[in-house]
């Protein structure tokens, strides 16, 4: 393709692009590995974009009220790192860019939250970013209602590919965007054409402007490599009061051999066409090398919103103290000084009434008492409010005629909601929680699991947790799906016994600044296990002696969940018979692995049998207490269940697969010989 049009149409224009092009080139070949084409053919998107319209000061990149940029098409990472090494990025600097994609730098292979300040998202796993950035819009709308377009007023803005499109949950994210208006959300699609296998079409005839449309957004397809029709489009998405998609047909790898085909998806790393191409742009500097006018202009533009950072900071300082004060404490993620003693007087309420209630009842209960003092959380629920008990009264309801609700009904999209709610979390100022059936996780898995990557707190609440589903049957119940949720790294999973766990387990997850939570909860009612009132969280240490042996200490019973109730009893025929028996409480494994040795020793002392009971599959966290601190394979047994449920009454289903106290007992005195 001849550039040379391209290239007098707008010199300084296309300098600027091309200084981005040259990077990328650089990098990739240095590495020998990565993704060239994407930000080859969008640098002209991302310049006109930055130039001359993005609210951002790279000396501030955690400035509350800047533009969010969303790089949904992960593996185009040098876009971004090349556009921050330009405008001069404190982390980015030229060594970072020499060292990409190589261990210890900054300039991960895909971009990377927790290792660079700029980077809003982590993101690779196609499909996240623009499902995200509807969170990201929905928490600008939300903060905004709350404190007033002086101090929040912003754009996200997002750069998606063929395959975020082509992903099923962009279907989620499109439809959520256009049902509740998200006007600030702009979207680049990058129309290339192109996927690893080759043309789209191989795969794939879908309208994406029609399917956008279709969905209430606000669409315009242009040249993305026309500077004037960019900027223009980018004007007139800013002006819409809808979503805004703008369809951008690019040449993948613009100017080099690989232009317009798959190779040029990936690394472009021959020496030869590398030169080629870079002639092509007319571009005359060497490996890493970018002329010193050309750097000072992008420097200018990162430069560009220090001045409105700092007439923001004048108009945040004449806010009322109090606002200003939960402004700061809501992105700091602290929790307020109240919900520790919200939570206590909750604790001592249920301990002395002793209720009977599933533990979904109990976590509505306890967020009945956390939403009115905590103004940031956010609820909601995939179409099963009233089974996920996510809803209090007095959260309101988020929509395009009342951005103040706090409550979102997300429909029928554990996934786009999932990912959503970490859009909001990665924002700032908002707590988010959803709700949905325990099994259901497989839908939302991908971003539960990022959300653990990218190190954010949000709540994922998980109802029906067990064969206690009862008659819905297999299909419905959650078997496997607390193993996947303990092997995950930086997950809490909480499995809590009775509504004073329920309670402690909302306490830790609202005080998390960089793990998510997943709380478990039955459908059945649980008795109050907790009848004395502690004023320490249990629930904090992972796992605690619930009841001491009253004889001799022969077994120590371990359970979590609406198991705990079975080891209980369990321990009153066992003790009966002359057994002491100890029973430990697990309502959250990370958390007791966390704990030191000598209270791990304490909890799980050699000697006494071991049986753990969990109405789902062995897994090895039972393993790790089962047979580590000092345990024995031949004194150690699970009750659990070893293949999927059926269909039939909870009670029922609980004597047919043997999770009773008298199972327990035959397991305990097997081992005991």
């Amino acid at each position: 393709m001849d550039l040379t049009a391209l290239r007098s149409e707008n010199p300084d224009h296309w300098n600027k692009a091309a200084a981005i092009r040259a990077l990328t080139l650089d990098a990739v070949a240095g590495a020998n590995s990565g993704h060239s084409g994407m930000p080859i053919g969008m640098a002209d998107v991302a310049t006109v974009l930055f130039e001359k319209h993005m609210k951002f000061d790279v000396a501030a990149p955690k400035w509350a009220d800047r533009d969010r940029f969303i790089l949904s098409a992960g593996h185009g990472s040098m876009l971004i790192y090349s556009l921050l090494y330009l405008m001069g990025d404190a982390q980015v600097t030229l060594d970072q860019i020499k060292n990409f994609r190589q261990s210890g730098a900054l300039t991960a292979g895909h971009p990377e939250n927790f290792l660079l300040d700029a980077v809003e998202v982590t993101t690779g796993p196609l499909g996240q970013g623009i499902s995200n950035a509807v969170g990201f819009a929905m928490a600008e709308e939300m903060l905004r209602a709350q404190y007033g377009r002086k101090v929040v007023d912003h754009h996200t803005y997002v750069i998606a590919g063929d395959g975020c499109l082509m992903e099923g949950v962009s279907h989620e994210a499109i439809g959520l965007a256009g049902r509740h208006q998200l006007g600030k959300l702009v979207v680049f699609w990058d129309n290339n054409n192109i996927t690893i296998d080759g043309k789209v079409d191989l795969s794939d005839r879908t309208n994406q402007v029609q399917r956008f449309k279709s969905a209430g957004w606000h669409v315009q397809e242009i040249d993305g490599h026309n500077p004037g029709e960019i900027d223009a489009a980018i004007e007139a998405a800013k002006k819409s009061k809808k979503p805004s998609m703008i369809a951008c047909k690019t040449h993948i790898a613009l100017g080099h051999a690989a232009q317009d085909t798959s190779k040029g998806h990936g690394a472009l790393t021959d020496a030869d066409q590398l030169q080629a191409a870079k002639d092509a742009y007319g571009w005359t500097g060497g490996a890493y090398e970018v002329p010193g006018e050309i750097k000072s202009q992008w420097e200018a533009i990162g430069a560009r919103g220090a001045t409105e950072r700092a007439e923001w900071e004048g108009r945040f300082a004449e806010m009322s103290q109090q606002k200003q004060d939960r402004f700061n404490r809501t992105f700091a993620l602290d929790a307020p000084k109240k919900l520790s003693a919200t939570i206590k007087a909750l604790k001592k309420q249920i301990s002395d009434q002793k209720p009977k209630v599933a533990t979904r009842k109990a976590s509505e209960m306890a967020l009945e008492v956390i939403n009115p003092i905590m103004p940031e959380t956010i609820g909601g629920s995939a179409d099963l409010t009233g089974s996920n008990n996510t809803k209090t009264g007095d959260l309101g309801v988020f929509d395009t005629d009342n951005r103040k609700g706090r409550y979102v009904y997300w429909g029928i999209r554990e996934h786009g909601m999932a990912a959503a709610m970490n859009g909001m979390a990665l924002h700032g100022g908002i707590r988010p929680y959803g709700g949905t059936f325990f099994c259901f996780t497989d839908y939302a898995r991908p971003a539960m699991r990022l959300a653990a990557l990218s190190k954010i707190p949000t709540v994922f609440v998980m109802t029906h947790d067990s064969i206690g589903v009862g008659e819905d049957g297999p299909t419905h119940q959650p078997v496997e799906h607390l193993a996947i949720c303990r092997a995950t790294p930086n997950t809490w999973t909480f499995r809590p016994a009775d509504a004073v766990e329920t309670a402690e387990a909302w306490e830790i997850a609202l005080t998390s600044k960089e793990t998510p939570s997943v709380i478990a909860l039955t459908r059945q009612g649980l008795p109050t296990l907790r009848t004395e009132h502690k004023l320490s969280n249990l629930t904090e240490k992972g796992a605690y002696v619930l009841a001491e042996a009253e004889s001799k200490r022969q077994v120590i019973l371990m359970a979590s969940g609406s198991e705990v109730s079975v080891a209980m009893a369990a321990k009153d025929i066992l003790e009966a018979q002359g057994i002491g028996t100890r029973v430990v409480s697990v309502p959250c494994m990370e958390l007791f692995h966390a704990q030191d040795e000598a209270y791990r020793r304490k909890v799980l002392p050699a000697g006494p049998v071991r049986v753990a009971i969990e109405a789902a599959v062995r897994d090895g966290g039972w393993d790790r207490l089962l047979l580590g601190e000092r345990g024995q394979e031949k004194k150690a047994g699970f009750v659990g269940m070893t293949g999927f449920g059926a269909s039939a009454p909870a009670g029922e289903l609980y004597e047919k697969f043997g999770i009773t106290a008298d199972g327990t007992v035959a397991k305990v005195k097997a081992l005991l010989g």
